[in-house]
């Protein structure tokens, strides 16, 4: 399995390419000189960045508090160039307490599946081998980065007050107002 391990990472963050209704989520990952994007779905970004937060609320709630992670706020915009790598299909989330660290794996196969396939000592077929990208935070890394990523999300298109759906800038139809265009 070609992997990437970022430990930890000169900057992990989650980012967008696009206007609202059109933007593309990216996860980037960047140290020793290396940059590595990949593409992922909004909720993915938003059932990472709440369960980071979960995890941190559980297992670091002191090292990863907010007030710790205040001094880590990264607004700038995402490395170019702006290639993904692969797109994400899963995504694994520890918490290892020897180090105080989280541990999120990316990877465009099924984790469970490449986990139990390795244990049985199978080899992926020539050019069909799964990648992963490890990236390895401390709690205050890993509580900026959750926040970064919940601003993103949220900062999509305005809901519509009637439906909830989103807002398109030409309007959209709305399934409350009988079809009629808002």
């Amino acid at each position: 399995m070609p992997q990437q391990i970022f430990d930890p990472p000169e900057r992990f963050v989650a980012g967008t390419v696009g206007p609202p209704g059109q933007r593309t989520f990216f996860l980037q990952a960047a140290g020793d000189g290396r940059l590595v994007s990949m593409s992922l779905e909004k909720q993915q970004v938003q059932v990472l960045a709440d369960r980071c937060n979960d995890l941190l609320d559980s297992y670091a709630p002191i090292t990863g508090s907010d007030a710790a992670a205040s001094a880590l706020v990264d607004n700038e915009p995402l490395g170019t160039p702006i290639e993904d790598e692969f797109r994400v299909q899963s995504i694994g989330l520890a918490y290892e307490p020897g180090r105080d660290v989280v541990v999120i794996d990316c990877s465009d196969g099924d984790l469970e599946e490449q986990a139990a396939a390795e244990e049985a000592g199978l080899e992926p077929e020539p050019g069909a081998a799964p990648q992963l990208v490890r990236v390895v935070l401390a709690p205050p890394a890993a509580r900026a980065f959750a926040r970064r990523s919940l601003a993103l999300v949220a900062a999509g298109r305005a809901p519509c007050p009637f439906c909830g759906e989103p807002l398109d800038p030409e309007g959209h139809i709305c399934p409350r107002a009988n079809g009629y265009k808002r």
